[in-house]
């Protein structure tokens, strides 16, 4: 049988979103949630090329809402999402590349306001596909390097 090593993670990681400008980002890792979630202060629906499209503000560093970056994405899905206190939000879902280690693949964003929550960015199941969780441990993987513009 030929198996991949799997990347082994722990309860909150760095990863990178290089699609969206962001070099480092701090997750939350979480098994009970099927999407990750990215905070977002605002976005605005559009059409360009007869498809919809988002553009959205994230502010990816923890208590810094000064440091913000915009992104235009097309828009994947609209979803319901229930949150663990059973509450629904209707959210636009987008699509992005993640880099967490050496792993690099494709993921589902929400976009989410966050900013009670102590991470800006919440990785769910779907994203950890290849991924085990090591819930009693933290930052497993090699954090990225930021570069300076």
């Amino acid at each position: 049988m030929n198996e991949q090593k799997q990347l082994i993670i722990g309860w909150k990681e760095w990863g990178a979103l290089p699609e969206l400008g962001i070099q480092r980002i701090h997750m939350k890792t979480d098994t009970g949630a099927k999407t990750s979630a990215i905070h977002t202060i605002e976005y605005a629906l559009y059409e360009k090329d007869d498809e919809e499209w988002v553009r959205f503000v994230v502010a990816p560093v923890q208590d810094d809402d000064d440091s913000q970056i915009e992104c235009h994405l097309p828009v994947k899905d609209k979803r319901t999402v229930t949150n663990s206190g059973g509450m629904k939000t209707h959210r636009i879902v987008v699509e992005t590349l993640l880099h967490i280690g050496d792993l690099q693949k494709r993921i589902e964003l929400t976009l989410a306001c966050r900013k009670k929550m102590k991470f800006r960015m919440l990785l769910g199941r779907q994203a950890m596909q290849g991924m085990s969780v090591r819930p009693d441990k933290a930052h497993l993987i090699k954090p990225p390097t930021k570069t300076k513009p």
